[in-house]
């Protein structure tokens, strides 16, 4: 039985490396390591001490502003006129910079009106908005 190549013939050394063990090696040896490897990670017990603080609740101020089909505005639940509302944001603002805006808006209010009160808002530093919706 005569290994070789066949255009060159029966006599000449084989020039090709059959790569099928190869291959065959290394799928079994991944197949190995992808099995072995999640058992050698050892975790290490420890001792730690306990707190006895407790921890901190401090969360940012939040202002709920919210706009009705009418067009009138609630700072918090309360009326507020709109040419007040800009001294209301620089104030909040002032008092803490990381302060939020929660939005709510009725869905038939003119969009001019949302947009006006998010550029009275930006303009007075407050940079934290949120629009706050209600699911189906």
């Amino acid at each position: 039985m005569a290994f070789g190549s066949f255009d060159k013939g029966a006599d000449a050394p084989m020039a090709e490396i059959n790569t099928t063990p190869l291959v065959d090696v290394m799928l079994v040896l991944l197949v190995v390591f992808i099995i072995t490897a999640p058992l050698l990670t050892n975790a290490v017990k420890l001792d730690l001490p306990q707190a006895s603080a407790a921890q901190h609740q401090d969360k940012p101020q939040a202002i709920r502003l919210a706009i009705d089909a009418e067009g009138k505005m609630f700072w918090n639940d309360a009326p507020v006129e709109s040419g007040v509302l800009r001294s209301r944001f620089a104030e909040a603002a002032a008092a803490n910079p990381e302060v939020e805006l929660h939005l709510r808006a009725d869905k038939s209010v003119r969009y001019e009106l949302v947009a006006i009160t998010l550029a009275d808002a930006q303009s007075a530093g407050v940079s934290r908005i949120g629009f706050v919706t209600e699911a189906d």
